[in-house]
């Protein structure tokens, strides 16, 4: 007696098992993109396809495709700018740019401005 491989399972074969098993499995058509939010920055998934599945009340969804990272943008407080400014005796401007550049850290921004 030969076993049957799930590889060869027809997909009508197998839909109907799974509605036996209680699982719903749909595809969810035209997916433009996917973000999924940290705070670190956002994984984007670009025509990713999505797997909805249904099984005992529980909604699970997979995500098919290759994402890329985009780093989340430093947000400089403004009391932040004027204290480096200070600090290293530079412009507003110059102070922001060094505190972008070290993502945030006074600090480092008045170490980096004060060298030579």
């Amino acid at each position: 007696m030969r076993k049957m491989l799930p590889g060869n399972i027809n997909p009508r074969q197998m839909k109907t098992m799974m509605k036996k098993l209680g699982m719903q499995v749909e595809q969810i058509e035209d997916v433009q993109s996917i973000v999924i939010k940290t705070p670190k920055g956002n994984w984007v998934f670009d025509e990713a396809e999505v797997t909805v599945m249904t099984m005992q009340g529980s909604t699970s969804y997979q995500v098919t495709g290759t994402p890329h990272f985009e780093e989340a943008a430093v947000e400089i407080p403004a009391e932040d700018i004027a204290m480096v400014a200070e600090q290293a005796q530079v412009p507003p401007e110059k102070a922001k740019e060094a505190l972008v550049a070290t993502r945030g850290d006074i600090a480092e921004a008045i170490v980096k401005l004060s060298s030579p």
